[in-house]
């Protein structure tokens, strides 16, 4: 497949992210991490390397920029203290990992059903040095309190948009807002969301060296009493 680093690099480039040499280390390793653990526990359908990397780490990494454009805007308000990101259905650790190694005065919280996946995303964090990686073996629904609020929730495949929004609800700051990466824009789940939760921005995505359609659909709670 080629120098995967420089791929990773050129990539990132194009997605309008200058990646520090620690930062490229750190999804390197990741990538080997991944492939490693998936021999024996299932982690991803995906096999090939060169596939992981496209259609797994490339995949999540287009989603920074625009995180940082969002946290820049006046649609989101000022957050106090490090931003709190939860990533619903992890599963590996897409995109929660790649988020937490390119930027590491986030925190991000990994959640999945699963215990061994939440077993890896600890050995990740062990291994990469990630103090702000966190894992969390739970149903989103039956999150602890403990876990505190997040002010981005954000999920790669893992529902409706209908379910997605319902099941982490609790789990959403006051100001907080929902993220969901998906394929096609997804107008029959948008209309099917519940009349207290508003699409305010779809973005779509050009990811380098994958042939199919993303895009970003930014959610938020409908403010009581609000139409729009």
């Amino acid at each position: 497949m080629g120098d995967p680093r420089s791929r990773l690099a050129d990539a990132a480039g194009t997605l309008g992210l200058s990646l520090e040499a620690d930062a490229l280390d750190r999804l390197i390793g990741y990538l080997h991490l991944l492939q490693r653990w998936n021999r024996v526990y299932n982690l991803t359908a995906l096999r090939d390397p060169e596939e992981m990397l496209s259609h797994h780490l490339v995949d999540s990494l287009a989603i920074v920029e625009p995180i940082r454009r969002m946290l820049a805007s006046q649609a989101f308000p000022a957050v106090g203290g490090a931003l709190r990101i939860l990533d619903v259905g992890s599963g590996g650790g897409l995109p929660g990992v790649v988020l937490a190694a390119v930027q590491p005065d986030w925190q991000v919280s990994c959640v999945d059903t699963v215990a061994k996946k939440a077993s890896f995303i600890r050995q990740v964090a062990a291994e990469l040095r990630l103090p702000n990686l966190h894992a969390l073996h739970a149903r989103v629904e039956a999150l602890a309190e403990s876990a505190g609020r997040f002010d981005i929730v954000t999920s790669r495949a893992f529902a409706s948009l209908a379910d997605f929004t319902t099941l982490s609800r609790a789990a959403l700051a006051q100001h907080g807002v929902w993220l969901a990466m998906k394929g096609r824009r997804p107008d029959a789940e948008i209309a099917a969301l519940p009349p207290d939760v508003q699409v305010f921005h779809v973005e779509q995505l050009q990811v380098p060296g994958l042939d199919a359609q993303r895009c970003l659909v930014w959610l938020r709670p409908r403010p009581a009493g609000g139409s729009g």
